[in-house]
């Protein structure tokens, strides 16, 4: 009866609250706009280590045939190095059979000079360009050291959804923009005069670690203020301009090469976000939530303001006494581990979200970092695996309400799955064919992203959803720590890293029919209607 109660209490607040302030308008409209701009900031820290740490073409230096210009592929390249399937070797070379002087060589460097049965280490280098952190710290065929910023950038992210879940519900979600957009600015900026790679590795997990909860900080922000209406298209459009970001990103490296000057003008603008300590307003949800009266009453007097609209002194008063105190000693939640291991379809549903998460992550960050290996521009395919996701998001808006969950994430999945296969047979030279195929992968993972937050926050009980979530979330990262270790393994084979994603991807795509279908459903309050969705 009191959690009956307390859900009439709950659903006449949204309505009084939506009433009186509306569910979107120049209030919402203003801090929305506001708040796109972390997310732009956001998705330049989630991709910058691929253009800062990126692989820089190089092979072994010839003495004997170079000359000062030591150009990088010269005619008689594959006399000296060998040939591989994508070119030329890059860390060995045929030894010399003998030293002969320069001068006789007269720009030549024939096959004679070199034994083709003893294959050596590199003593130096060529590079093509020399604008990574792998020529200043010396990673040549030191591959999965330097992939190793993209994994510590992922392990930085984990380590920032529990900080950026207490940031935000102590000091407010305004105050978490402000705190970490500084931090990803500090770090970053620090970062560009990094004088070996293990500062430049330590400040790349540190940047996530204390900045990764600027996305999370808007997000949350800007659906907390629109009404339930407009929750899933500011969802989609916050996810967009994250993708924007990206896409950015792809073009400012295209136009700033050289890494350390490219970390300063990324992340140095960073440091506006502090203004936002007076131009944004606090969501009035949390300041209710936290009893903040006063705040509260003025932050609800001008988003009305600024709607146009007018609060009966009634209404304020309701709307400011209607969420009770939060109630600290929830002892439910140490029974919460307890009761899903003795629920066998909530223990299922417990090992199985997450899997969800791990596979979209591992893919979607997978196929991010993976673009700049594509044939062409690597700045274009970069830009174009970006923007890709942006339809994506928005095909699962449309989709989601009319053939359900299920069926979107399904076909999401095997889809994503069949793309990746196709790519990893499909010969480099039909360049047209295979660029369609990766873009329609990542299209896939699009769709999925947004339609799974949905689906899984719709299978469990209201009570617990946030820590459900934030599980299956966290072990979802375990995908973006694994995606960036995947580019050394083309050494091998070209197409193992799209193998992967696309076993991966067919796998999930069934194990996605083990769950029920949600939509149409009412939204679990308890823990056993949770159990009871069939």
């Amino acid at each position: 009866m009191e959690k009956s109660d307390e859900n009439e209490q709950k659903i006449e607040f949204e309505r009084v609250l939506n009433q009186e302030l509306g569910e979107f308008g120049l209030y919402q409209f203003r801090n929305i706009l506001l708040v796109l701009l972390p997310a732009i900031f956001s998705g330049f820290m989630a991709g910058d280590y691929i253009f800062t740490a990126g692989k820089l073409p190089h092979r072994c230096a010839v003495p004997i045939c170079d000359d000062r210009q030591q150009e990088y592929a010269p005619n008689w390249i594959l006399n000296v190095i060998p040939e591989t399937a994508t070119g030329f070797d890059d860390c060995s070379r045929y030894a010399n059979i003998t030293q002969i002087p320069e001068s006789i060589l007269n720009g030549t460097c024939p096959a004679n000079l070199f034994d083709r049965n003893n294959i050596i280490s590199c003593e130096s280098y060529v590079y093509e360009r020399t604008n990574t952190v792998v020529y200043d710290f010396g990673l040549e065929c030191q591959e999965w050291l330097r992939a190793l910023s993209g994994t510590l950038n992922s392990m930085g992210a984990m380590i920032a959804l529990p900080l950026a879940g207490f940031i935000s519900d102590v000091f407010g979600r305004r105050m978490s923009v402000v705190f970490f957009g500084f931090n990803v600015a500090l770090v970053g900026c620090v970062r560009a005069f990094s004088v070996n790679y293990a500062m430049y590795a330590t400040l790349q997990f540190m940047h996530t670690a204390i900045g990764g909860g600027l996305y999370s900080a808007g997000y949350i922000l800007a659906t907390e203020i629109v009404g339930p209406r407009f929750r899933i298209y500011t969802s989609a459009t916050m996810s967009s301009t994250f993708a924007l970001g990206q896409a950015l990103l792809g073009l400012i490296a295209s136009a700033v090469l050289e890494w350390r000057t490219l970390s300063l003008v990324l992340f140095a603008p960073v440091f506006l976000l502090i203004s936002y300590y007076w131009i944004l307003m606090e969501s009035h949800r949390w300041l209710l939530s936290k009893n903040k009266t006063d705040e509260a009453k003025a932050t609800l007097l001008r988003a009305a303001k600024l709607n146009r609209k007018e609060i009966k002194e009634s209404h304020l008063n309701f709307l400011l006494t209607a969420i009770p105190k939060q109630n600290k000693s929830n002892t439910s939640e140490k029974n919460l581990v307890y009761r899903v291991l003795k629920s066998r379809v909530m223990l299922r549903r417990c090992c199985t979200t997450p899997v969800y998460w791990i596979t979209t992550t591992f893919i979607y960050y997978g196929l991010s970092i993976n673009a700049v290996s594509l044939s062409g521009n690597m700045y274009l395919n970069y830009i174009l695996v970006s923007l890709i996701e942006i339809p994506g998001y928005w095909t699962a808006v449309l989709v989601l309400d009319r053939v359900g969950r299920k069926a979107t994430l399904f076909s999401g999945f095997l889809l994503c799955g069949i793309c990746c296969f196709a790519f990893a047979f499909t010969p480099k030279s039909l360049y047209g064919i295979s660029l369609f195929l990766y873009l329609l992968g990542k299209y896939c993972t699009g769709v999925v992203f947004t339609s799974l937050y949905l689906f899984t926050t719709e299978l469990y009980p209201t009570r617990h959803r946030h820590s459900f979530l934030g599980f299956s979330s966290m072990m979802g990262r375990i995908g973006s720590i694994v995606a960036p270790l995947t580019p050394p393994l083309m050494v091998y084979w070209s197409g193992i890293p799209s193998v992967l994603f696309g076993g991966m991807a067919v796998m999930t795509a069934f194990l996605i029919l083990t769950q029920p279908e949600t939509r149409g459903r009412k939204i679990p309050d308890t823990f056993e209607e949770a159990e009871n969705i069939k």
